[in-house]
């Protein structure tokens, strides 16, 4: 199998631009019929270059995506957050992704449950708000300005829905008790170097970057808001429509998918070399041992895709103001994954009543 890893600007500059219309936008996919209209030979696939995205990260390295798509050939796109990447899977341009679960939940309620389906769950935890010294309670974030990846992005949500619960009042246009100014993570790290943010809401590894080459501290960890320290962060996501004419080519993805977990689950002490050789080849830097030590640490990787929380994450959405109202029922089709789960012994995972399982 040949991997190909595409410039990420293409896809917000190239691919995209055809699908930048009311549709794609909207959260609509391609019907079934173009889907299965040719046999594929390829599956295009995205994803992060962040420690929350480690099985793909892993999977690419450790040649299990090739191992499991055998003769298919793999494309790989990257991406800096969830919005993009859903813009990319809506216009056609991939095919799977590993994403945030609040745009996955967006597309699934803005296509009237037509766009996509969760397939699996691929890591829990690893977010946090950090924030410059002088800030050590809520009541300090008055008039602050505060980064998130991206608008409707997973910590966009988060950050804006326990602002609201803290009594702050956010735009998404700007403006507020606290401003919330979405950005690109390595641009986040270098504004705050700068002096001009006050804190972002962040996922690994940039959390742990702004902590210890930025002197930002923890706030607010996320893990804190959730029972047990639960939380999804990455989910695999399939487009519904590529689902439906290729579940062969599915399930031999998600053999990869479930693969790379157990990898990481296998191998602790070879983990930081493989993730930080994936994020190299990905972004041409590596991350210090440090960094990624500390990232590690505020993670857990696992298919379960926690889906008894993603009713909170709606409520968190509306909150925020970042997405429509709507149902999320058979957002989630775990039966392949449970299948293959049964296969190994292992216990299958719930949809929480939201899916197939």
């Amino acid at each position: 199998m040949k991997i190909t890893r595409r410039n990420p600007t293409f896809t917000a500059l190239g691919t995209l631009a055809m699908g930048l219309t009311a549709c794609a936008l909207a959260g609509c996919a391609p019907s079934s019929a173009q889907a299965g209209a040719e046999e594929v030979s390829e599956v295009r696939l995205g994803y992060f270059a962040n420690v929350t995205h480690a099985p793909a990260l892993v999977g690419l390295t450790e040649g299990l995506f090739e191992d499991s798509l055998g003769d298919l050939e793999l494309q790989t796109e990257a991406f800096n957050a969830g919005p993009a990447a859903i813009e990319a899977l809506s216009a056609g341009a991939i095919d799977a992704t590993y994403i945030g679960p609040n745009p996955a939940i967006n597309t699934f309620i803005q296509s009237g449950g037509a766009s996509a389906r969760i397939i699996a769950g691929a890591t829990s935890g690893g977010a946090a708000l950090v924030v410059r010294d002088g800030i050590d309670s809520p009541d300090d974030l008055s008039g602050a300005n505060i980064a998130s990846p991206q608008l409707g992005n997973t910590q966009d949500v988060a950050l804006r829905s326990w602002l609201a619960g803290e009594g702050f009042e956010t735009s998404t246009s700007g403006g507020g008790d606290v401003t919330v100014t979405p950005t690109e993570n390595a641009q986040i790290l270098a504004l705050f170097q700068k002096g001009q943010l006050d804190g972002a809401w962040v996922p690994d590894p940039w959390a742990s970057r702004l902590v210890l080459e930025a002197d930002a501290h923890v706030l607010v960890d996320e893990a804190e808001l959730w029972p047990d320290g639960e939380f999804p962060t990455t989910v695999l996501l399939v487009r519904a429509d590529f689902a439906e004419a290729h579940p062969e080519v599915v399930e031999r993805l998600l053999e990869g998918h479930v693969a790379s977990v157990t990898w990481l689950d296998e191998h602790a002490a070879q983990a930081p070399g493989v993730i930080n050789d994936a994020l190299e080849d990905s972004t041409g830097k590596r991350l210090s041992d440090d960094v990624l030590a500390r990232a590690l640490e505020n993670v857990t990787f696992s298919v379960d895709p926690h889906a008894a929380a993603f009713t909170t994450l709606v409520e968190n959405g509306l909150e925020a103001g970042t997405q429509k109202e709507g149902s999320i029922d058979g957002l989630f089709d775990l039966r392949a994954l449970n299948g293959l789960l049964r296969q190994d012994g292992a216990q299958p995972v719930s949809a929480a009543g939201l899916g197939e399982q």
